[in-house]
């Protein structure tokens, strides 16, 4: 413990492994100090007697992500885990005896618009082109930038997409433009509901992710979503990074502009170079001095942020029917919940909610005739958390559950366990006990979101809640995107 790291990552999430392996890769010696038991950060597992539960993201959305990082050490997803894509992708419910599965091939998707707004098809296929060209432009060239200046997007090719990708319309006009049909608006719209804002407040330039929905596919890791952590942090390993777990970062000593000591629970740990992935505004506000920090409290609850959210695990002793591996319940009004997230932040009066039924495709998630299911439900961050509030919340969930789908599981719940705002403040010292990291909103886009860089020479910030954003996707580039820029500053001696 007394040696000097040449980098020090803070946070095992996401960011933290892509950004730890890279750099270890180049020569580097890399040690990571990691809060929780384990690496994956949001990404971690629960396991209660024989289920495996992914707590934190669900949806394998952008393959290409993943490939193109495990083929930066001549690896490829298949050689950690197998990909099965979803068919249908996921189920979405408008009331009792009123679904819309959404079909993972471009004829019946083109069929289902049909069926649904006659002569739609036509418009679906400009929407699916202009998102096509956003993805392309977007996950090749803006994301790959970081973003420390605006002149970083003074390029006459970058000019030019930044029209053609609408960063100045918003989804909601982008949508309702080409499409009349209420049920395929709300199918459009969906994927901007964890981007933390309205539809009307979201550029239209993240239909993008309804490329990556419904062209790329919805695809599901056998064995769970942990088992990209498990690749990741076997990727990190290999190239020599050494992992400290149950070692929380207490504070970061500061000389003349220089990190030179970590102080954790473990004792010191002195490095040459340290990346945050840990909360950003942890590690600024309680980890740095006042002097040395790049925002002010003032800065950060100025910040729109993304929602949280209550989530509930739940091992049932038998299994379910009418529902698919991803279901999405919009039998309440869309922009009412929006509206009570990311205007009025309050409790919804009449939320709605996501439940994820992994165990549908996957039998190693849970034993033989039960099944795995957990329950989500977007909330506005920093509201009062009680077990008052999450109970009702799990008796309304359960009854409309029940009223939508036929299965009632109240006799057969094993055990369950909630998961909201306090547990995400104490386990991943999460700003307003947020799930989702910064709003996607104009404002906070590319070089308009907290600094890559710190005022203190030694340390860079990754993750969620700097550039590109939220999602497991952009936090791998995140740390792809980190540790090209430390290289740039540290070179192996």
């Amino acid at each position: 413990m007394n040696k000097k790291a040449d980098v020090t990552v803070i946070g095992a999430g996401f960011a933290g492994l892509a950004a730890a392996a890279l750099l270890a890769k180049d020569g580097f010696e890399v040690t990571v100090l990691e809060k929780n038991e384990m690496a994956g950060g949001r990404a971690r597992t629960w396991e209660k007697d024989g289920f495996i539960f992914d707590m934190g993201p669900s949806w394998y959305w952008m393959p290409d992500v993943f490939e193109n990082y495990f083929k930066l050490f001549g690896k490829t997803t298949s050689d950690f885990y197998e990909l099965k894509r979803l068919s249908p992708s996921y189920r979405i419910y408008f009331g009792k005896d009123d679904v819309l599965d959404v079909p993972a091939t471009l004829d019946a998707l083109n069929s289902l618009f049909e069926t649904l707004e006659p002569g739609s098809s036509k418009n679906l296929e400009l929407f699916l082109a202009q998102a096509k060209y956003k993805y392309d432009v977007g996950m090749n060239e803006y994301v790959f930038k970081p973003s420390h200046s605006v002149m970083e997007y003074f390029d006459p090719r970058l000019a030019i997409s930044g029209i053609k990708l609408q960063l100045l319309g918003n989804m909601r006009k982008h949508v309702h433009t080409l499409f009349k049909n209420d049920k395929l608006r709300k199918l459009l719209e969906f994927p901007v509901l964890f981007l933390g804002a309205t539809p009307q407040n979201t550029p239209a330039l993240y239909s993008l992710m309804n490329y990556a929905d419904l062209v790329l596919g919805t695809w599901y890791p056998i064995g769970g979503m942990h088992k990209i952590v498990s690749a990741m942090k076997s990727i990190a390993e290999e190239q020599g990074v050494n992992f400290h777990f149950n070692t929380e970062v207490q504070k970061i000593e500061v000389r003349n502009h220089i990190a030179e000591e970590i102080v954790t629970n473990k004792g010191t740990f002195k490095t040459n170079f340290i990346v945050g992935n840990a909360d950003y505004n942890h590690i600024e506000q309680h980890l740095l001095s006042q002097n040395n920090r790049n925002y002010s409290e003032d800065y950060w609850d100025k910040r729109t942020m993304a929602p949280s959210c209550l989530l509930f695990y739940i091992g049932l002793n038998k299994k379910l029917a009418n529902i698919l591996h991803h279901n999405l319940f919009f039998d309440e009004n869309f922009d009412e919940h929006a509206e009570e997230i990311y205007t009025e932040a309050k409790w919804p009066s009449k939320p709605l909610f996501y439940a994820c039924c992994p165990s549908i495709t996957d039998r190693q998630v849970a034993p033989e005739g039960c099944e795995n299911l957990f329950f989500l439900i977007p909330i506005a961050p920093g509201l009062k958390d009680s077990e008052t509030k999450r109970e009702e919340y799990f008796n309304l969930l359960i009854n409309r559950f029940k009223d939508l789908t036929g299965n009632d599981i109240s006799d057969a719940i094993l055990f369950k366990r909630s998961y909201a705002m306090n547990d995400f403040i104490e386990d991943y010292h999460a700003f307003k006990g947020n799930a989702y990291g910064l709003a996607n909103t104009l404002k906070q886009t590319a070089f308009l979101k907290p600094k890559m860089k710190s005022k203190v020479k030694n340390i860079f910030f990754t993750g969620q809640l700097t550039v590109p954003g939220p999602g497991v996707p952009p936090a791998i580039i995140s740390g792809q995107v980190v540790a090209k820029e430390i290289k740039k500053k540290l070179k192996k001696a």
